[in-house]
Parts: structure tokens; sequence; C-alpha cells
């Protein structure tokens, strides 16, 4: 056995649900073997993407949500044209040598900041979305969710200026959802991300140019204001969505909804870690790291609670639809009378 086929079957493993592994876990690994050039030492990361997504498929598939996955591919354009958006947005901020840091440093260039290549990236995905979507599409989403997380400890390593972590979070939520966005979507589908990191963009420089470059903070008022006003614009689309195609009987809006509850929370984190700073210890409005974390925290844990209150659910109602189904092909004492 060869190391890449070694490193196959350990992502199989790691990705996929037991019973589904070990029916076609060797046909997955041949097929990726089949087709890596015969210099490939290690999976690349698009095949690492699309075994995650592929094995998260079949775990919600065994515990009966296979009607999850419409949902999660709308609920993936949603958040992509909300990534992108505000990475318009941060890329103007960014880029403004006007603006001053969100800890009140000295005015820094737009090159002393990380946030200009990890806005870049997503702005990078929304025009993968474009002209390539499927798998390039989700290898730009995660290459832009890898460079989300690693700003940190490279912002600690190098010294230079980063987003706030209440920026941060949010954005690496959205695009772990953004991963489900459809593979071969029509070409309407595709534009969404793409015009909104225009428009964002657009408002933001008249926002930022508009008052003769006197603007109130790099991200202190932008992002303690626009992000929870991105979240509530989340919600009420998405609700509107899901209440439109429920009327056609059509639940992908309700799955959409609850996947993407938890993003939305995360963009109003900073006013929530504020409410529990100032609810258990009368502290300030400005956020610490501690009701930060806290606030992320209820924000997770009830996203998570909902989304499985939904699926068992999902589950118990399917089990009595086929019981109800099973026992009317065994035909009822009043369908048989009629025969009679």
């Amino acid at each position: 056995m060869s190391d890449l086929e070694r490193r196959y079957l350990r992502l199989v493993r790691l990705f996929y649900p037991d019973g589904y592994r070990h029916e076609r876990g060797t046909e997955i690994v041949d097929t990726y073997l089949a087709l890596a050039t015969p210099d490939r030492q290690r999976p690349s990361v698009a095949d690492v993407i699309d075994l995650a997504v592929g094995g998260l498929r079949q775990r919600l598939r065994s515990v009966g949500a296979t009607g999850i996955r419409p949902g999660a591919r709308l609920a993936g354009t949603l958040a992509l044209s909300t990534t992108t958006a505000l990475a318009g947005s941060g890329a103007v901020l960014e880029t403004n040598p006007a603006t001053t840091p969100w800890f009140g440093f000295a005015q820094q260039g737009p090159l002393f900041s990380l946030g200009v290549g990890l806005w870049a990236a997503w702005l990078l995905a929304a025009v993968v979305h474009v002209v390539a979507p499927g798998r390039w599409t989700r290898l730009a989403i995660g290459s832009a969710l890898v460079l989300t997380v690693a700003v940190i400890p490279l912002a600690a390593v190098t010294g230079l200026f980063r987003p706030p972590v209440f920026v941060l979070l949010p954005q690496a939520c959205l695009g772990l959802v953004a991963l489900g966005v459809p593979s071969r979507p029509a070409l309407w589908l595709r534009l969404p991300p793409l015009a909104g990191a225009a428009a964002a963009a657009s408002v933001s420089a008249a926002v930022l140019y508009g008052g003769g470059n006197e603007f109130p903070g790099y991200y202190g008022w932008p992002a303690g204001q626009v992000l929870p006003g991105a979240g509530v614009t989340l919600l009420l689309v998405t609700l509107l969505i899901a209440v439109g195609l429920a009327l056609r009987d059509d639940f992908r809006g309700a799955w959409a909804l609850l996947l993407l509850l938890g993003p939305i929370g995360m963009l109003t984190l900073r006013p929530l870690a504020a409410e529990i700073a100032v609810g258990l210890y009368g502290g300030g409005p400005n956020p610490t790291w501690t009701t930060l974390a806290a606030a992320a925290l209820v924000v997770a844990v009830a996203a998570f609670i909902l989304v499985a209150l939904a699926l068992a659910a999902r589950r118990r109602f399917a089990f009595t639809r086929a019981a109800v189904e099973r026992c009317a092909a065994c035909g009822s004492p009043t369908g048989g009378d009629a025969n009679r």
C-alpha cells in the first residue's frame, strides 16, 4: 500500500460513517487514486474538501436527514453572498489610510494589515464561483476559510494588525456553511455573491469618503454596527425565502434557516457579549475576551441544540410515515371490507 493510498484511507475513516465506509470505502479510495497524478504524494486540498462534504452527506443520510441537503445548498449560497459582501466592505476599510485601527494605534497603511489578504481571498471566492462553480469554488472557499483562522497566529508572530476576533469568527462560521454551495447552479444563482460584494464595497466607499475622510474608527463603529445589521438582514431574507418555499410545500428554506442560525448569532456576537458583561457583573459596553467567549459558546450550543432537535423530529416523522405506509400496504380493515 502506497503512502498516498494510506492517507486517503485515513481521510475516509475520518469523514465517513462506519457502515458506508466498510461498504464503499475501498471504491472511494480507488477513485481518487485513479484521478491522482503519478507524482502526487498527498491528497490535494480539493480532494480533502470533497471527502469532507461527501462524508457529511452520508452522515446526515444515516440519521434520516436526507431532506437537509437541498437546504444546505440554499444556505451555502446565502452564506457565500454574506461573506463576500462583508469582504467587500472590509476591503474598503482596510485600504483606506485615513481610518485608524480599532485599538487606537497610530495610522497604518493597508500593507500593515493582514485583513487585506483575507478579504481579497473571499472576494476571489466570489469570482471563482461565477467562472468555475463546484470543486474550484469549494477550494477557494476552503482556502479563504483557512486564511480566516490563520490570521490570528500570523498576527501574533508578525506583529501586524488584523481584524478583531468578533469579525473573524462570524466570517469563519459563514464560510463553513458556504462550503455547501451548489456545484452546478444556474448563472443567476452564481451572481449574488459577486454582486453583493460590489454593492457592499460601493456603499462602504460612499460612507467612508463622503464625510471628508472623517471616519469613526477602523473596526469600532463599522464592524460594531454593520455585523449585527448583516445578521438581521440575513435572518429576514432567509425567513422570507423559507416562508415562500413552505407555501409550496418546499422546506428547503426551513433547513437553510436552521443551518444559518449559528452564523447569524455570531454576527451579533459583539452586542451579545456586551449584554452579558452588563447583565452578569455590571461591566461596560466594550466586550472582553471572557464575554466574547461566553457569547460564542451560548450561540454555538443553542444552534447545535436547535439543529439536533430538528434532525430528531425529522427522523421521527420519517419513521412514523414509513410505519403508516407499511400498514396501508398490508390493508386496513375498512379497505378489506370494501374489497369483499
